[in-house]
């Protein structure tokens, strides 16, 4: 065998070698893609994603659908790495950016979740907060053997304790720090907008002097009606812009889309502030498929998106909850809303 046909014959093998690596040896990153939508103001399964009690919700028309975006789980290989990169709906990042490395997928699965929980209080608190509704401290949970479990329920608004006003966290805290453990007290509350009363026997604290009533509360803006989120398989506070737009919709008296098809992204804060969010591009082709006429953009994200050629829709500048109420009222009337 002549030299050049060794020589060929091995860079043959090699490329061979190197072909069949680069498609089964892994690297340490994973794929995003463009997860499912939800529309804010609709359903899955049959059950609304914001449901409203103690008032009839508001007939709407329309989408404010929210965007999400998919991960793949497990190391890509050279291969699919390499042509994830080239592929304008495939976003390839670093495996720990998405699963930190000192966290089970269970413990990034919880913690993704609870983020995605957050951001719904937050959504509610920026809605209501818009609307007017005056902040008050109410009831989030029961601690174990609690003693008001039964007597007070998720969403009760603490007027008085023992005779005396909580109007805040830290007159909560005074009055209770004030009454020994064990003793009986009257909690005034508001609830669904109706006043009541109810009798609990504190339990002792322990880390402080004073009593426990045993529930878990929150500082937040609170309306005659109660209103509650359902997005199952849905993690991180990404949601909060879509969610705080479907509350206003449900309960304002006022047609926010005018039938249009709305999508958009971006975190919300109890203030209404918009923050950026991660996968602004995959979340517009989603919008695109879906045929929106409009996407919201977090103000921080708009010199990515406009990294993208034809969206196909108008880009929103968005930095707080009234700019995108600004967006809506301009695409309803006709106008274009001010962009990126």
């Amino acid at each position: 065998m002549s030299r050049r046909i060794a020589a060929l014959t091995t860079g043959a093998l090699l490329l061979v070698v190197l072909g069949v690596l680069g498609t089964t040896l892994p690297v340490p990153y994973v794929a995003q893609v463009p997860g499912p939508t939800f529309n804010t103001l609709g359903d899955i399964d049959g059950e609304p994603i914001i449901s409203v009690e103690g008032r009839e919700p508001d007939e709407v028309d329309g989408n404010l659908n929210l965007t999400t975006v998919g991960v793949s789980r497990g190391g890509l290989s050279l291969v699919q790495a390499i042509r994830g990169w080239f592929d304008d709906e495939v976003a390839v990042v670093p495996e720990d950016s998405v699963y930190p490395p000192d966290q089970t997928d269970e413990e990034t699965r919880r913690a993704n979740r609870e983020a995605f929980l957050t951001s719904e209080q937050a959504a509610e608190s920026a809605a209501l907060g818009h609307l007017g509704y005056p902040d008050k401290v109410v009831v989030k949970g029961f601690a174990e053997d609690s003693p008001s479990e039964g007597r007070l329920e998720e969403g009760d608004a603490l007027e008085t304790v023992d005779g005396r006003p909580t109007p805040d966290l830290e007159a909560l805290d005074a009055v209770l720090t004030s009454i020994p453990g064990g003793t009986e007290v009257t909690v005034e509350y508001t609830r669904l907008g109706e006043p009541g009363s109810t009798t609990i026997t504190t339990k002792p604290a322990t880390e402080r002097e004073g009593s426990l009533l045993g529930v878990s509360v929150i500082v937040q803006p609170t309306a005659p009606f109660d209103v509650d989120i359902q997005v199952e398989d849905v993690g991180g506070p990404s949601a909060g812009l879509m969610l705080a737009l479907g509350i206003l919709d449900l309960v304002d008296d006022e047609d926010l889309t005018g039938g249009s098809f709305v999508a958009g992204t971006g975190t919300i804060d109890p203030e209404g502030a918009v923050g950026p969010i991660g996968g602004i591009t995959l979340k517009m082709v989603t919008a695109r498929d879906i045929g929106a006429d409009l996407f919201l953009v977090p103000a921080d994200n708009c010199a990515e998106a406009l990294r993208v050629e034809d969206p196909g829709f108008p880009l929103a500048r968005v930095a707080t909850l009234d700019d995108a109420l600004a967006a809506l009222a301009d695409l309803d009337a006709g106008r274009t809303p001010e962009t990126c």
